[in-house]
């Protein structure tokens, strides 16, 4: 997005097609599942066991049941509440608290893409490159302060001096 504005980005969140929506459902991978796929996150789809890890839920596990791409939500299994009339409903959770532990792995289309990903990720990794020599820096001539001698000391003068006759000694040599 090329905008930090709150009230764009929100828009912009809210007015996505289902297809940029599908990518904003990324949830963690449990660290098993990333060191064997080397993926991070990948987005939920129902049949995916997740960990809740946050809210008054915190810490159950279940399967996703239906995935809300309009309202940014999903539901798992376990995770109800009784309204008042007795009846149970599903609690609406969002993708971002939960962690994958479990992938469902049915969709060809998906096994694919968890390669591609991999592959990726491998291709991004920085190669180490040969170090080239570095070429030493010219060093700059010192200003002249524009005090008169009259002024300076003894010491000041000799040492100007003797500065004057290695830069004489160096452009002659070099």
């Amino acid at each position: 997005m090329k905008t930090i504005q709150p009230r764009k980005q929100r828009k912009m969140l809210f007015q996505a097609p289902s297809h940029i929506r599908y990518k904003h459902f990324s949830a963690p991978l449990s660290p098993s599942l990333r060191a064997s796929h080397d993926v991070r996150s990948i987005p939920v789809r129902s049949g995916d066991t997740v960990r809740i890890l946050r809210g008054d839920r915190k810490g159950l596990e279940g399967k996703v049941t239906r995935v809300d791409r309009k309202n940014y939500r999903i539901f798992v299994e376990g995770v109800t509440r009784e309204k008042v009339d007795g009846t149970t409903t599903f609690m609406p959770i969002h993708p971002s608290k939960v962690m994958i532990t479990n992938l469902n792995l049915d969709d060809k289309w998906r096994r694919e893409s968890l390669k591609i990903e991999a592959a990726v990720k491998e291709a991004e990794k920085p190669v180490e490159e040969e170090k080239k020599p570095e070429k030493p820096r010219k060093q700059r001539k010192k200003k002249k302060t524009r005090k008169t001698r009259a002024k300076k000391t003894k010491r000041a003068v000799e040492k100007e001096k003797t500065e004057e006759k290695e830069e004489q000694e160096e452009s002659s040599s070099g």
